[in-house]
């Protein structure tokens, strides 16, 4: 029969034995990577590994630029609801005169902006994995390649050219196309907002109605401001993708 003193003693062992294995796991779990990524790891499915890791960023990137006309950090802006908005066409002469056009390469201009963005989010995405297949017993190598992001029907993609990786277990794999897809219909909104440009570049301004019975999936709302400024703003109804800019074109000063 154990006496008091002894079963204190083995309760206070197995307390501290449970410390220690909390401790152990949660040292673990800080120093993997893949936790930190959230992202599911298979091996034989790299490209899915940096999907998950990157659709996030590219989202987020894409709905800051298309809040605030086409760019990151706008240049010549108006601001509207607390965002600096673009102007996508824009005027200050003394008399009535039509805009000029800020972005004549607006599509090129949004993807070179998304391609600047997710730069280091994406090198950082290889490196955690890189970490999850040598967790997973790999020799692994990388050669980085060329970010190129494209505006297409209904979706945007992220090519990962030149991208090379290299995993060695008993064999090796070589894996040289890495791809993020978003569902996003930019490139249609991108189109209209080019037409209105063009309508405020050559009459002074655009009759949202016009394009509201031409797109039964797009809402196209007009806000007047005191100086002459327009904030155009697109929704596409199915999606809730957004779009909006600045335009101040052919300004009738007070007293003219």
């Amino acid at each position: 029969m154990q006496k008091r003193g002894e079963k204190r003693g083995q309760v206070t062992l197995f307390i501290i034995i449970a410390i220690l294995v909390i401790g152990m796991v949660a040292l673990i779990y800080f120093l993997i990577p893949k936790a930190e990524t959230g992202s599911v790891f298979n091996p034989e499915n790299p490209n899915s590994f940096i999907q998950n890791c990157l659709e996030d960023e590219v989202d987020s990137v894409v709905s800051t630029l298309s809040s605030q006309g086409g760019s990151l950090e706008p240049d010549f802006y108006f601001t509207y609801n607390n965002i600096n908005i673009e102007y996508l066409c824009y005027t200050n002469e003394p008399v009535p005169a039509l805009c000029v056009v800020q972005q004549p390469l607006l599509k090129q201009h949004i993807e070179s902006e998304i391609e600047n963005a997710i730069s280091d989010e994406v090198e950082t995405c290889f490196t955690n994995l890189q970490e999850n297949y040598r967790i997973n017993g790999y020799d692994v190598q990388l050669t980085s390649g060329v970010i190129k992001a494209e505006l297409l029907p209904k979706r945007i993609v992220v090519s990962l050219s030149d991208y090379i990786l290299t995993a060695t277990k008993g064999e090796t794999v070589r894996y040289d196309a890495f791809n993020v897809i978003l569902n996003n219909n930019l490139y249609e909104l991108i189109s209209i907002v080019k037409s209105i440009i063009e309508w405020e570049a050559t009459v002074g301004g655009a009759d949202v109605e016009n394009y509201k019975r031409l797109y039964s999936d797009l809402d196209v709302s007009k806000n007047n401001r005191d100086d002459g400024t327009r904030i155009y703003v697109l929704t596409d109804l199915n999606t809730e993708d957004k779009f909006q800019f600045a335009s101040r074109s052919f300004v009738f000063r007070p007293g003219h």
